[in-house]
């Protein structure tokens, strides 16, 4: 397989625009399919209803964890020793490595400990947007939806924020394999993601502060089989996700208020609708557009195909929460919809583990966002508006508003 399937091109431009209508064909004419990944460049299987999406990430046949593959698909997958290396951390792992690594940073996100960091995500917030103010004209990703998370979480971690447009520099490049099949700028990145930490881990040796990073020193040191690797791997996963995620909840969710003014007037009426709004800017464009993927232990029959031993398959979330067998009129964005039993954030033990802190975020700052500014609006035709490459997140490049 050397191109992709022309009738289902996930990765065409047109379709980064706008995935739904491609996803409602291959719903109904292709709902598990063998596709080629231009940025990877292997094959991949996208499963696209929500039935089987949920089965398959309980399906105990498919693994997250590339070391248990037979040494060919292992080396198929390999794509640098720095990703290797950052790469082992729970959502990389099964039982009962996950369960081991997942209990060592639970406590950080419980709902208690979440809602305790309200506050601190309020006085961000309007530290942000008395700037966002004072400018007028702006591009709302670099100015708010991402200084907030990367803040909030490098505080929780105890990383300095100082060096957060380097981690977002980083970030971009490991996120987004690249169409030339040059991967040496990914690997430079998790390398420079693993030095940086390294250093950063012997400065918090010599002195330990009242952070996630120093608690997660001790339970390693404790002896809980926590690796000098799998701790530097897990901070990488912390940091990456714990602003990604939430930079594009924020900016697809206002986009999506924007692009639907009778929907925007309504939450401006109704403040308290805030946190189902946020459950439909998951559901309607959520900010990770697809699984990480899984691989097939050994040849798997899979509604109706076979997944060769080896073979990568991923779920589609954008699909699955458009899927019309489980939400009335799907293609409807509805801030008071109900019930919503959406999976943007996955399902099963791979649950997003800071789901909850990315809820709080967007919920203060999109209700503070639109009290603060009454008059904000799109600075640029929507049409020339452009989204990220690749099929992991779904997020714009720039979103350029006015606020004055």
């Amino acid at each position: 397989m050397s191109t992709n399937n022309p009738r289902y091109d996930l990765w065409a431009p047109e379709t980064r625009a706008n995935p739904l209508p491609l996803y409602a064909r291959m719903r109904e004419e292709a709902p598990v399919v063998r596709l080629y990944d231009p940025h990877l460049r292997t094959p991949v299987w996208v499963v696209t209803r929500y039935k089987d999406a949920v089965e398959l990430v309980r399906d105990p046949r498919f693994t997250k964890d590339v070391r248990k593959l037979p040494a060919e698909a292992r080396d198929r997958q390999a794509r640098s020793d720095a990703m290797e290396a950052i790469n082992q951390h729970m959502l990389m792992a099964d039982p009962p490595d996950h369960t081991r690594l997942c209990t060592l940073v639970s406590k950080a996100f419980t709902p208690r400990r979440v809602e305790e960091l309200r506050s601190r995500v309020t006085a961000i917030t309007n530290e942000l947007l008395d700037d966002v103010r004072a400018q007028g004209s702006v591009d709302l990703l670099d100015a708010f939806a991402f200084p907030l998370p990367i803040t909030v979480i490098a505080e929780l971690l105890g990383v300095p924020v100082e060096d957060r447009e380097q981690f977002r520099e980083w970030t971009n490049v490991v996120i987004t394999p690249p169409l030339d099949g040059d991967f040496a700028p990914m690997q430079k990145a998790g390398m420079a993601f693993i030095q940086y930490f390294q250093k950063l881990l012997e400065r918090r040796r010599a002195e330990p502060r009242d952070d996630l990073l120093t608690a997660l020193m001790s339970v390693e040191e404790q002896g809980d089989r926590l690796s000098p690797l799998e701790l530097i791997s897990m901070l990488f996963l912390l940091l990456v996700a714990g602003h990604e995620t939430t930079v594009n909840l924020i900016g697809n969710g206002v986009w999506a208020l924007l692009q639907h003014p009778e929907q925007l007037a309504r939450l401006r009426a109704n403040p308290a609708l805030i946190e189902s709004a946020v459950e439909e800017m998951l559901r309607y464009r959520g900010p990770v557009e697809t699984t990480t993927q899984r691989w097939a232990l050994q040849d798997t029959e899979f509604h109706g195909h076979v997944i060769p031993a080896g073979e990568p398959i991923l779920a589609s979330l954008m699909s699955a929460d458009h899927d019309p067998e489980q939400f009335r009129d799907p293609e409807r964005f509805d801030i008071g919809r109900e019930p919503n039993r959406h999976i943007a954030f996955g399902f099963g033990i791979h649950f997003c583990l800071g789901a909850p802190l990315a809820r709080l975020e967007a919920t203060v700052a999109i209700n503070l966002l639109l009290e603060r500014m009454p008059r904000l609006r799109l600075a640029v035709d929507p049409a020339e508006l452009r989204w990220r490459e690749g099929i992991l997140v779904h997020g714009l490049q720039r979103l350029p508003v006015r606020v004055d």
